[in-house]
């Protein structure tokens, strides 16, 4: 019994966290640091602590991803990739409104405020979107466009593709 005691205390120290937790309805790019509050290399027990258990899994990526919807099965919240059981790269899915950057930049926003606040960036195109890219010597910061409005953010390892 007395083995089990430390055990109990460390259990219920977590539970009020997993209880609140939630997927992100806001979120807070800190660009090449973390993105809603998640950072590169965090464990996926990390990731479910802050953000909740409530995720979907996708079944056709090739690195395990998990889906943080506000609603489920509909676009809008949050992505993560997690190699090795650690974050790879995590990511806005949509385009949740609530989300913003450091320096003011807002999900719905021009293209030309994104390179306003951070100056020239790298573009790559996706297709159907582009991404304005921030790298770092750890981090690739995206800035996710349609139709040239900021349609989402990401933060990525250096291995990961931009595109998502």
């Amino acid at each position: 019994m007395r083995r089990l005691a430390p055990l109990a205390v460390v259990a219920a120290a977590l539970l009020p966290a997993a209880a609140t937790a939630a997927p992100p309805e806001a979120g807070v790019l800190v660009a090449g640091r973390s993105l809603g509050g998640v950072k590169l290399g965090e464990t996926a027990a990390r990731v479910e602590a802050a953000w909740g258990t409530r995720h979907g899994l996708c079944r056709s990526c090739t690195i395990r991803t998990w889906y943080f919807n506000l609603v489920p099965f509909q676009p809008g919240g949050a992505g993560v990739e997690l190699r090795r059981g650690r974050v790879d790269a995590v990511f806005t899915i949509w385009a949740p409104h609530a989300w913003h950057d450091l320096r003011g930049l807002r999900i719905g926003d021009a293209a030309a405020d994104v390179t306003g606040a951070y100056g020239p960036l790298r573009r790559v195109d996706c297709g159907d979107y582009a991404a304005l890219t921030l790298a770092s010597r750890r981090a690739v910061t995206a800035f996710y466009l349609v139709g040239e409005k900021v349609w989402g953010f990401g933060l990525l390892s250096r291995r990961a593709s931009v595109c998502r």
